[in-house]
């Protein structure tokens, strides 16, 4: 098995930071607005994201995307990504930049046939990809919590499905992963689910998975959990690892709302209104209105 992505995680952040050079700083893009549910929190895009356990329903239907406004160069990839990837606006009011900050954007991981993560240089069907990295300190008794977003722009909407669809094998073929020496993922479970399920309301296509995170340097094993979604060529996706004293509802609620706000930035800059959504208009009335 051989699935590409950023290692997700504190593993990427150790990888990058002991075996990998080139990685980078940079800086961060905000984001504006209100909204909100019942049932459910209001975030500053009006992006409806569910507490961890409840569902949520969307009642209108995704932006589509526009594929005059796809990236169709490295270049016009790289600018989409430092529009939309998160920074520590994102996530909750203590979430600080990680050192290094973010990823070396020539390179993704692979996760291989044993079952441990490697950095290989980008294939042909990725115009761009970079993760950054996230923690919040120990303090107050607690230890500390490690956080990821990457971003990852295909050349095509096909291949950011493969993407997605390879993420489901991993945690049923490799349900422990390696992520350097000495730190590892175990007791790997994953869910898909289509928009309109569950609490996806955001994505074409989203994914969660579940477990636990352990390395020698931080201790464990603690709650682990990240989920990726899809729009259009892009894939997205968050993770954290906890630390002590955090269980798993906690470690939701600092990430939950960075994955559904980046795939709104995403909708913003390659997508169009969809047929029916509010506030856009049909063909017909188009025509009338020229």
């Amino acid at each position: 098995m051989v699935r590409g992505r950023d290692r997700r995680g504190w593993g990427a952040l150790a990888v990058c930071g002991v075996l990998l050079t080139g990685c980078t700083d940079g800086g961060d893009s905000d984001g504006d607005g209100t909204g909100g549910a019942e049932g459910a929190r209001p975030n500053a895009t009006g992006v409806t994201v569910a507490e961890p356990g409840k569902a949520k329903e969307s009642s209108e239907p995704l932006d589509e995307m526009d594929p005059e406004r796809q990236p169709e160069t490295a270049e016009q990839a790289r600018a989409l990504i430092g529009k939309v990837i998160a920074g520590p606006d994102l996530f909750t009011p203590e979430v600080r930049r990680a050192t290094p900050y973010e990823s070396d954007p020539s390179r993704w991981a692979v996760l291989g046939e044993n079952c441990t993560w490697r950095r290989e240089p980008l294939p042909r069907d990725v115009l761009g990809t970079l993760t950054r990295y996230f923690e919040v300190p120990a303090r107050g008794g607690r230890g500390e919590v490690r956080l990821t977003a990457t971003v990852t722009v295909h050349h095509t909407v096909t291949a950011a499905a493969w993407e997605q669809a390879g993420m489901l094998e991993e945690a049923v073929g490799c349900g422990e992963q390696t992520l350097t020496a000495g730190a590892r993922l175990t007791g790997l479970t994953s869910l898909a689910t289509k928009w309109g399920e569950g609490n996806n309301g955001f994505s074409d296509d989203s994914l969660m998975e579940t477990g636990k995170c352990v390395s020698e340097e931080h201790g464990g094993p603690y709650p682990y959990w990240w989920s990726q979604a899809t729009y259009g060529p892009v894939v997205a996706s968050t993770s954290v690892c906890g630390g002590e004293g955090y269980d798993l509802k906690a470690l939701q609620e600092i990430v939950q709302e960075a994955l559904p706000r980046m795939l709104l930035r995403v909708q913003d800059e390659v997508g169009r209104p969809a047929e029916g959504k509010s506030g856009s208009a049909s063909p017909s009335a188009s025509k009338e209105g020229e």
